[in-house]
């Protein structure tokens, strides 16, 4: 099918040499708000698109691994989104109804219903919005206010729910009251300082025990808003045996759990719903963006036990959009017949793997993380330092003193059973110490750390042997063999448990991570530009390299996507590298090849 066109006078009126593009950039800055955001960035006026194409009107053309934000599962004007859009148009329907019933938002009802969880979809209720996400968070704030009769509400740290007053409140950046903030586990700048499986155990711990005091001081809860994985907050994905623990604390005390899917949903994660990797079954789930196949949309799916609001308790005129749920019913059933996610799973995971290694050699990239095609690259300043200098052991003192734990510090304890040679919390925690030959780990996340690896890898995780003097990847990490032994490492995700953060595990000494580096951030976008790739930023500091390429990426853009990247990211770094010289002595290697292309299907 061919690729939907402007008309030939308007395109002419842009696609000259290049001054048109011009004009339209400079009046845009003049009448536009300064709010604008992604414009400042990427200075480009696409006027054709086709999946994973921007041609801009400079006849330029580029990788899109920004997808509108998400919104775009199947990439520009794909082929059964267009057709369905022009069924409705060809058929004269009505485009706006407000909120009756018609054939179309029927459609659209079961194909989603059929994506739900089960356990959630047996008995759910559906909200049409205002056409943004932030509008229905807001609606689903309002519904668990009303069905509990209480006001308070639990969020995370980095969060983010749009930009209303009331999703903003629940957002990190903003303070309110009546908003409980809770600590989200992010291992690598774990606000524990201790990272992995242990830092998310401290996160829930904080959370339940915060909850029941009676002098805690949070009000009583209406509900608690959490997103499956953080997007603006960096591409932090919850772990999945934390999700658990939130669905069984907000379950014990009769809280609502809300799961903001706007930018996780319709596969993205590797997933149809990222809440599905875990098994949790939220009483409130958010959705937007990709759910209207790039068109405005947006819902809220909840229990039918709190569907007591009256109506017009929510409403919007904007909800019946009839273009809207024709696209977005075509997308959620390609998405669904496809195995679209499937694929996204397979395809982020390779990414993930190459973008770690190409990042082994490279300091500057604190860590890389993801879940299927919501990939992140959190860049740092290795030569400023660590941001921290406190131990892990007084850091965990500290929070037992808080109330975040009911016994002792977390890693006092873990140094009291490897002295001990127990296992247990020790090795849950990280590798025990148990005597034999030193090895170091080289970061491919944080600073250098020494002591002895050893004992039992935490949750089963399989082992690794080092022989004397051999260097071998470790999931992010190189594990260096000793002089006169060897070494034993833990071989899976199970790694990053030994990756960022300053505290000593049983012997080992885990430095803090270097600062963000947002100005080197904003120099790989531009470097990714320059090459045609057009790249999101976020984090706390605005120092991740987000991508966000529509499921239906192809293996030759895939590497594509990667060779730009890993070029811009170079010459950034080389850049960046010059200034500091007079410190570093060298600049960084240049980029080396990536592993052979990745068969698979096409899509």
């Amino acid at each position: 099918m061919a690729v939907t066109q402007l008309p030939p006078m308007a395109l002419s009126a842009v696609c000259d040499d290049g001054g048109a593009t011009q004009g339209i950039l400079r009046r845009q800055a003049l009448r536009e708000s300064a709010a604008r955001t992604y414009a400042r960035a990427l200075p480009i006026v696409p006027v054709r698109a086709r999946g994973m194409t921007v041609e801009g009107a400079d006849g330029r053309r580029y990788l899109d691994c920004l997808s509108g934000a998400g919104a775009l599962a199947l990439g520009h004007n794909h082929p059964v989104v267009l057709e369905a859009i022009r069924a409705v148009l060809d058929a004269e329907a009505p485009l706006q109804v407000l909120d009756l019933a018609t054939p179309v938002k029927d459609a659209f009802t079961d194909e989603l219903f059929a994506t739900l969880p089960p356990g959630l979809a047996a008995g759910a209720r559906v909200q049409f919005c205002g056409p943004a996400g932030t509008d229905a968070v807001e609606a689903a704030l309002k519904l668990v206010r009303i069905a509990t009769g209480r006001d308070g509400l639990l969020a995370f740290s980095g969060a983010y729910h749009g930009m209303t007053a009331g999703a903003l409140a629940a957002s990190g950046g903003a303070s309110a009251a009546g908003v409980t903030r809770l600590p989200f586990p992010y291992d690598y700048r774990c606000p524990f300082g201790v990272g992995g499986e242990r830092g998310a155990e401290l996160s829930a711990r904080w959370a339940e025990k915060l909850l029941d005091d009676p002098k805690g001081g949070a009000p009583d809860p209406a509900g608690m808003i959490l997103e499956p994985v953080q997007g603006e907050g960096g591409v932090i994905p919850a772990p999945d045996g934390w999700l658990r623990r939130m669905r069984e604390i907000t379950a014990a005390r009769s809280i609502p759990l809300i799961a903001d899917e706007v930018q996780t949903g319709v596969g993205r994660t590797g997933a149809f719903w990222a809440v599905d990797h875990s098994g949790v079954v939220p009483d409130v789930m958010v959705l937007s963006k990709a759910i209207g196949g790039g068109l405005p949309l947006a819902v809220v799916v909840y229990r039918e036990e709190l569907d007591v609001w009256p109506p017009g308790a929510h409403a919007g005129t904007f909800r019946g959009n009839q273009l809207a749920m024709a696209a977005g019913t075509a997308t959620l059933a390609y998405v669904r017949e496809n195995h679209l996610a499937q694929r996204a799973a397979v395809v982020g995971r390779r990414m993930l793997e190459r973008l770690r290694r190409f990042a082994a050699g490279r300091p500057q990239i604190g860590e890389v993380r993801g879940r299927g095609l919501v990939i992140g690259l959190e860049l740092v300043a290795p030569e400023a330092g660590p941001t921290a200098q406190a131990s892990g052991i007084a850091e965990a003192g500290a929070m037992a003193e808080a109330g975040a734990m009911a016994e002792t510090g977390a890693m006092a304890e873990a140094g009291a059973m490897a002295e001990a040679g127990q296992s247990g919390p020790a090795a849950r925690g990280g590798p025990t110490a148990r005597g034999g030959p030193a090895a170091q780990v080289g970061p491919v996340a944080d600073a250098d750390w020494e002591g002895t690896l050893g004992g039992t890898a935490p949750y089963g995780a399989s082992m690794i042997e080092v022989a004397p003097g051999e260097v071998t990847p470790c999931e992010g990490a190189w594990l260096t063999g000793a002089e006169g032994g060897g070494a034993r490492g833990v071989l899976s995700g199970e790694a990053r448990q030994v990756l960022g953060g300053g505290v000593s595990y049983a012997g080992v000494t885990r430095t803090a991570a270097p600062p963000a580096d947002p100005a080197l951030a904003a120099a790989v976008q531009q470097e990714c530009l320059r090459r045609g790739l057009i790249v999101e930023l976020g984090g706390r500091h605005d120092a991740v390299i987000r991508l966000l390429p529509p499921l239906t990426i192809t293996d030759e853009q895939t590497e594509a996507v990667l060779d730009r990247l890993a070029d811009a990211l170079d010459a950034a770094i080389r850049t960046s590298g010059t200034r500091s010289r007079s410190r570093s002595g060298e600049l960084p290697p240049a980029a080396g090849p990536f592993a052979p292309p990745f068969a698979g299907n096409r899509h």
